[in-house]
């Protein structure tokens, strides 16, 4: 005998109304995703995880609920930007025989993203979870990144791979949730190889900067993955929420990972 599952028009309607009340409770203006981004199958929410080979040591970063906190926090800092769930990061600062002998993780996308170009990069950033203790391993600015690995399509290079990264600034929020952190306003960004020397690691440029500098008059630099990560530097134990990249916003849940429509 087999069993049909079958959803009721009340369940349906359940359903609806709910959607609606976890939508009103999102940061800004926001709509759901069919099918992960308009309809699309092909952008899939379990196309995001970890990546293996971006990885070092034995990291955390894992879909949870919450944080809801500090325990001395209220308001909208004491629960997740979207939704109740957020991406869980933990790195150690000293556990590998490596140099540096920190700890490394990357969870993102290597699919969907893939050929979309570099130069359309227009809305990037994050809400996170940052704690008092995060600050003491590290500073101020001891924050998760965001990356792009990248093709930088160079006339003067025959390198066809390179990771574009976003450094924050300091987190506005200690021990409770940040707004929206706008990574196309603050930080900076640089490019790892030596691709564009001016933007290298220890400079500090834009993301319009970087994108001028890419614009050499030949192929285009494309995006090959994106991702949230951390390391190799500070141990760092926190979340983070709502990655924006353009109109889409990510929304971290315990089951998977939800794209939303920025309004």
């Amino acid at each position: 005998m087999s069993t049909r599952s079958r959803v009721t028009r009340g369940k349906a309607l359940a359903v609806a109304v709910l959607a609606a009340v976890v939508a009103s409770t999102f940061s800004g203006s926001v709509s759901a995703v069919a099918d992960g981004n308009d309809g699309d199958p092909a952008r899939r929410p379990d196309h995001w995880g970890v990546i293996a080979r971006n990885t070092i040591g034995s990291p955390v970063a894992d879909l949870r609920n919450g944080p809801f906190g500090s325990f001395d926090v209220t308001g909208p800092a004491a629960r997740p930007p979207y939704g109740r769930g957020s991406l869980g990061i933990a790195v150690a600062d000293d556990s590998t025989s490596l140099t540096p002998p920190s700890e490394k993780v990357d969870f993102g996308n290597e699919v969907d993203f893939f050929g979309d170009p570099v130069q359309g990069l227009r809305e990037v950033g994050f809400h996170v979870f940052q704690t008092g203790e995060n600050v003491s391993y590290g500073g101020d600015e001891n924050m998760p990144n965001i990356r792009f690995e990248i093709d930088p399509n160079l006339n003067a290079s025959n390198d066809h791979y390179s990771t574009l990264v976003w450094v924050p600034d300091a987190s506005p929020v200690v021990n409770g949730w940040s707004g929206y952190i706008d990574a196309t306003s603050t930080g900076y960004w640089y490019l790892t190889g030596n691709e564009v020397p001016a933007c290298a690691p220890a400079a500090r440029c834009s993301l319009a900067q970087l994108q001028e500098l890419l614009d050499d008059g030949g192929p285009r630099a494309t995006v090959l993955t994106a991702a949230v990560g951390k390391g190799r530097d500070h141990m760092w134990i926190g979340a983070v929420d709502g990655l924006r990249i353009n109109q889409d916003v990510y929304d971290f849940e315990l089951h998977g990972v939800r794209t939303l429509r920025a309004g």
